[in-house]
C-alpha cells in the first residue's frame, strides 16, 4: 500500500516561540500511575519519553490542590515532591526535543469526600449533584454526593492554587500550561448554566460565569506569558453530566473573550465519539474560527485522514490524539510511514496502576518482514 500523504498534519508549526515538528498533539490522558502520594515517577517518565515524537505533549491532568483531587492515583502539582517528580518527565521529553505543557485540574463536584481533607464534601459552583452511576474512590465505587457550593470569599484561594500550580509547573520545566476548562470539572461547572445557579458575581450572566476562568488566566499570566498558556473547553460533551441549553451562546462568548489574550492555543473537544448532549446542532471548529483568531486545536475521535483534512481546509492548526497514543507510542511514525496501528488497549488496563497497558506497547518494526 502506498504511503498516505499527510503533508499538513505532519508539517511543522510555530506555536509562540516553540517550533513543533508536526501537528500531531498528544492529548492529556489520565492514566493513574502516580501512586497514592500522587508523585510522578520513573515509569511515567518512560511513558512520556516513548511518545515524544508528537509535536507537543499535553500532560495528563495534574490536581492543583488536595481539594482538587478526584481520581485515584492521578498526579498532583501542589507539593515540592510532586514538582520534583515532574522534572524527570520534562527532562525525558526535552531530551527528544519535544515541548510539553502541563494540564491544570480541579475536579470540583466530580470528586468525592473520600478524596478530601477530613472527608469534607467536594465543592462546586452550586450544590447540584452529578447524575452518574458512581465515582471510583480510594474506598471503592461510591455514589456521587451533592457538593458544597463555594462561598464567594473562597474562590480567590482556588485562583491562587492555580497560580501556585503554574509556578511549580514552570519550576518542573514545563514549556507552558493548559487550563482544564472542559469535561464537567470545576471550571466547566462555573461556565455552564446547568451547574452554575449562583447569584453572586460568579453567576447568572455569561460575564459572571466566565469570571472564574478569567481570574485564573490573569493569575497564571503573572507566571507564564500568554503564548505559553492554553485553555481546553468541551462545548458538545456530556461527560460528567454536562450539557446546557445555552451552550452555543456560552462557548462562543468564552472563545471570544479568550481571543483577546493571544493564547498559545484554544483546545476544543469538538468530536462527538464520547457523547453529545443533543441540545441543538453540535458546535464545530469552523464556528470557533469566527471568534478565535489564534491557533485552534481539535480533539476527540480523529483519524489520520480526518485530521489531515481538518487542517487542510483551515478549520484547525493542530489535532490532539488520545486513545491512539495509548497503544501506539510511535503514532507519528506510523502516520508518516503508513504502518498499521496496534489494536486498541483494553479499558481494564488504562488505569491498572501497573506497567501493563502503559509502557509495554510495541513500536512498529523499522524493517518490513517479507
Amino acid at each position: 500500500m502506498d504511503t498516505i500523504a499527510s503533508p499538513n498534519l505532519l508539517s511543522s508549526f510555530q506555536l509562540g516561540d516553540l517550533i513543533l515538528k508536526n501537528r500531531v498533539i498528544m492529548a492529556p490522558l489520565t492514566r493513574a500511575r502516580a501512586g497514592e502520594e500522587r508523585i510522578p515517577n520513573a515509569m511515567m517518565a518512560e511513558y512520556y519519553r516513548q511518545r515524544s515524537s508528537a509535536g507537543l505533549i499535553i500532560s495528563e491532568a495534574a490536581s492543583i490542590s488536595e481539594q482538587g483531587c478526584g481520581w485515584v492515583q492521578s498526579p498532583g502539582i501542589y507539593s515540592e515532591e510532586q514538582t520534583q517528580g515532574w522534572t524527570q518527565i520534562t527532562e525525558a521529553v526535552h531530551d527528544k526535543k519535544t515541548p510539553i505543557f502541563m494540564q491544570l485540574w480541579h475536579c470540583g463536584r466530580a470528586s468525592h469526600s473520600s478524596f478530601q481533607e477530613n472527608n469534607q464534601l467536594p465543592v462546586s459552583a452550586s450544590a447540584i449533584k452529578l447524575n452518574g452511576d458512581y465515582v471510583h474512590t480510594p474506598i471503592g465505587k461510591q455514589q456521587y454526593e451533592t457538593p458544597r457550593a463555594l462561598e464567594t470569599q473562597e474562590i480567590p484561594r482556588i485562583v491562587e492554587d492555580y497560580r501556585l500550580a503554574a509556578e511549580r509547573a514552570k519550576k518542573a520545566g514545563f514549556d507552558g500550561v493548559e487550563i482544564h476548562g472542559a469535561n464537567g470539572y470545576l471550571i466547566d461547572q462555573f461556565l455552564q448554566s446547568k451547574t452554575n445557579h449562583r447569584t453572586d458575581k460568579y453567576g447568572e450572566s455569561l460575564e459572571n460565569r466566565y469570571r472564574f476562568l478569567q481570574e485564573i488566566i490573569e493569575a497564571i499570566l503573572t507566571v507564564y506569558p500568554a503564548n505559553k498558556l492554553a485553555v481546553r473547553i468541551s462545548p458538545n460533551g456530556i461527560y460528567n453530566d454536562m450539557g446546557s441549553p445555552d451552550y452555543r451562546e456560552t462557548f462562543l462568548y468564552v472563545a471570544q473573550q479568550l481571543n483577546s489574550y493571544n493564547l498559545a492555543y484554544l483546545h476544543v473537544v469538538d468530536g462527538l465519539e464520547f457523547g453529545f448532549h443533543e441540545l441543538g446542532e453540535p458546535m464545530t471548529l469552523a464556528e470557533f474560527r469566527t471568534v478565535f483568531n489564534g491557533p485552534l486545536m481539535g480533539n476527540c475521535g480523529y483519524t489520520q485522514e480526518s485530521a489531515e483534512e481538518t487542517i487542510k481546509v483551515g478549520n484547525a492548526d493542530l489535532i490532539a490524539f488520545g486513545r491512539p497514543f495509548i497503544s501506539n507510542p510511535d503514532l507519528v511514525e506510523r502516520f508518516t510511514n503508513n504502518w498499521p496501528l496496534n489494536p486498541p488497549a483494553q479499558m481494564k488496563d488504562w488505569y491498572s496502576f501497573e506497567k501493563e497497558g502503559y509502557i509495554d506497547f510495541p513500536t512498529y518494526p523499522q524493517t518490513k518482514v517479507s
